[in-house]
């Protein structure tokens, strides 16, 4: 296909992402208020309450400014009137980032794997330059160069990333099939690991999240009281319990990734002095989001028997790429490298995880809320990586011809002749 054309098809589909990101903040936001207060929506403020919403999505950095006299009205210190909100409802960005990976693969089976994810990326970081520009308050600011640059990285890598994978599967030309070509003409055991120590790590990583979703919706099944209680304390009519809940189910990729850290084992930092880990529980003062009654009072001792969740899958993960390896190919220093491999990539991409949930949630105490990249990503290195050892290193078993059953070796030979 044209490269102009697919240029102009990534552009679309980076716009199409951003107008469905938005269009859901700007369309429950205008329902709400049509139906709450009557009477047209007022744009001058739902656009940049949208705006800021998209862009916090992102991981854009919000510095907000509460105003002088809603600070005196409700008795808030002066000091905490001022702060940063960087804490991320992922939803937005996982939404952003599987658009960007299929717009990506597109482009490489249209034969133009980089124009097309150029193309996104340029599209989405003028859009996001256009909302920047056009969403300006006086309660929140961003930094312009934040503003573009973050969504645009969120769309991009993605996409970049989705076009490498398909030409590294598909091409015939182009420098990822020449990289490919150079590995594959390496020995058969080696040619075969880079893309082994990728595909599983994936799984491993997959696995991984997989389990943290389930221990969410544990948690939010098994904690339902305290849940509801905080809605009733809370003291919303039947539309603020709506957009409560809207906003919280935004910010459910976040605790999914929380809920990772937990089970790997280093926990959930909620401020300064409060921790969630299976170790242990101290919490302080915690803002009354309802989904924050999620998160355990008490820990039990029992919890650190979570950990072999991860060691099983980094062993799915060993016995899937034992698999894929010939039993008469396979050395010991391959299988020792696709051991470190798997482990890395499931870390590397559990520190990103982690540090995309991650954040200030508002001034003081709550300046440093979700878990620590650096923890999470060695715990999740050291138990994926040993449960893809036992699998991987362990000798495989061979039938040996001396151990063939006399009767079925004379059966084969047949009867002698005297």
């Amino acid at each position: 296909m044209n490269r102009v054309i697919v240029f102009l098809l990534a552009a679309f589909d980076a716009l199409v992402t951003v107008a469905a990101g938005v269009a859901v903040v700007l369309a429950p936001a205008t329902l709400v208020w049509v139906v709450g207060f009557g009477g047209a929506a007022p744009w001058d403020a739902l656009w940049p309450t949208a705006a800021m919403v998209w862009q916090l999505g992102h991981v854009v950095p919000l510095e907000i400014t509460l105003p002088a006299d809603y600070v005196g009205a409700v008795g808030i210190d002066p000091d905490a009137a001022s702060f940063t909100l960087s804490l991320a409802p992922l939803a937005f960005a996982a939404f952003a980032a599987v658009s960007a990976a299929r717009s990506g693969r597109r482009a490489s089976r249209s034969g133009a794997a980089f124009t097309g994810a150029a193309g996104g990326a340029l599209a989405y970081a003028a859009a996001a330059a256009g909302i920047a520009l056009t969403a300006g308050n006086q309660v929140a600011a961003t930094s312009l160069t934040e503003a573009i640059l973050f969504p645009a990285l969120v769309f991009a890598v993605p996409a970049l990333l989705g076009a490498i994978v398909t030409e590294w599967q598909d091409a015939d030309r182009g420098l990822i099939a020449a990289v490919r070509e150079r590995v594959e003409d390496l020995p058969e055991d080696w040619s075969r690991t880079p893309t082994i120590i990728v595909r599983t790590g994936a799984i491993a990583t997959v696995g991984i999240v997989g389990v943290a979703a389930l221990a969410t919706a544990v948690a939010i099944f098994a904690r339902g009281s305290q849940i509801v209680g905080l809605y009733e304390a809370s003291h919303v009519d039947v539309l603020g319990a709506v957009v409560l809940t809207l906003g919280q189910l935004l910010y459910l990729p976040t605790l999914i990734v929380w809920a990772l850290a937990f089970v790997a084992g280093p926990g959930v930092s909620l401020g300064v002095g409060s921790t969630v880990a299976p170790s242990g529980t101290t919490t302080g003062v915690l803002p009354g989001v309802p989904l924050i009654g999620a998160l355990p009072e008490s820990t039990s001792p029992w919890l650190l028997l979570l950990v072999l969740l991860p060691l099983g899958i980094g062993a799915f993960a060993g016995w899937v790429a034992r698999s894929l390896y010939s039993a008469d190919a396979e050395r010991l220093p391959v299988r020792i490298v696709t051991t470190l491999g798997i482990a890395v990539v499931a870390a590397a991409s559990a520190a990103v995880l982690a540090g995309l949930a991650s954040g200030s949630l508002g001034p003081g105490t709550l300046a440093r809320v979700g878990p620590e990249p650096g923890p999470v990503a060695l715990a999740i290195g050291l138990e994926i990586g040993v449960g893809a050892a036992i699998l991987l290193l362990s000798p495989r078993r061979r039938v040996r011809e001396d151990t063939v059953a006399p009767d079925l070796a004379a059966t084969v030979q047949g009867p002698s002749v005297d």
